[in-house]
């Protein structure tokens, strides 16, 4: 069984999301410089533009990397930066092709401590700490995937009840929690300027 999801706060996408690993970490890739429901629906559009219900590591390494930035282009475009984050996906797809046989899930599912699964989503192109550690929050908290250590190991993202990133969006109360938060960060750091 799926977990329930509501990151891109539309039901056809957060299905995607809530059944393909795959997806969730193209979706987290996208969470940047965009408002979070844009970047988490990309795999849906992505998906559609294939003219699949799936999104495939193997298949989308293949693509030429030219077409692909074409794809994610198209109006609407998948990210503000579609050009750009069609090269990023394609990295990602490689690598893991290249050392995971295209399976994101390969990254966790041997139930390594949540330090070790962190360190492979941190070797992700694409990922850096912040990124990574909201990525385990996510797994954490929604999909099940909790390792031994994998709050500590994902900061204060693994904390519970908190509303800091994508991890902690249950639905549109929570989003408008984390939404808060984020602005009270940058008010502080202005402040701090």
């Amino acid at each position: 069984m799926s977990p329930e999801i509501h990151l891109a706060q539309q039901p056809e996408a957060d299905e995607l999301l809530g059944r393909s690993p795959l997806a969730l970490m193209i979706g987290m890739l996208l969470d940047q410089q965009v408002p979070m429901e844009w970047a988490f629906t990309g795999p849906f559009t992505i998906a559609e533009r294939l003219g699949k219900d799936d999104l495939d590591a193997h298949e989308i390494a293949a693509q030429d990397p030219e077409a692909f930035a074409e794809l994610l282009s198209r109006k609407p475009a998948v990210h503000r930066y579609p050009g750009s984050m069609a090269k990023r996906i394609h990295q990602l797809c490689q690598y893991l092709v290249d050392e995971y046989d295209g399976d994101p899930t390969a990254l966790w599912k041997d139930a390594p401590p949540g330090k070790e699964v962190l360190r492979r989503l941190l070797a992700l192109p694409g990922f850096g700490k912040q990124k990574a550690q909201i990525f385990l929050a996510l797994l954490g908290k929604q999909y099940g995937v909790a390792p031994e250590g994998w709050r500590e190991a994902a900061g204060p993202y693994g904390e519970e009840r908190a509303h800091r990133s994508a991890a902690d969006i249950t639905g549109p109360e929570s989003l408008a929690k984390v939404r808060a938060h984020k602005q009270e960060l940058k008010r502080a750091a202005k402040a701090a300027k």
